[in-house]
């Protein structure tokens, strides 16, 4: 599976972007698909993301209503609809794939496949 991120830039304080992730290889109905972000000097941080049914998401609390993740099996791309942006969401956003179930979503060790990351900046 390849991952390919794109959509960040620099946005004020409020305001909105939205990322996308495109896969190539087999389709992400067989792997759960997230959301990371890595801000500098930090760990790499869960954000959201699809089960590996499509059926559920998860999302971390710092996001939670700000932040909503989607997908077009179409198109076997992910999105990161990011709303309300702070400075603290300022960080290398990463899209992943892989095996995790629900209750190791949110843990980076479950995701085989990584994205390149995406750099999103929030300007107070």
């Amino acid at each position: 599976v390849q991952l390919q991120a794109s959509g960040g830039g620099l946005v004020q304080a409020g305001g909105s972007l939205r990322l996308s992730c495109a896969a190539s290889g087999r389709t992400f109905s067989s792997y759960a698909m997230a959301w990371f972000r890595q801000a500098p000097g930090k760990a790499r941080e869960f954000v959201a993301a699809f089960s590996r049914s499509g059926d559920s998401t998860y999302y971390a609390d710092s996001v939670k209503g700000r932040f909503t993740v989607s997908r077009d099996n179409a198109k076997n791309t992910v999105y990161l609809q990011m709303n309300s942006l702070k400075p603290g969401d300022t960080a290398v956003y990463y899209c992943a794939a892989g095996r995790a179930g629900p209750e190791s979503i949110t843990q980076r060790s479950w995701y085989a496949y990584w994205g390149q990351g995406t750099l999103v900046t929030v300007s107070s």
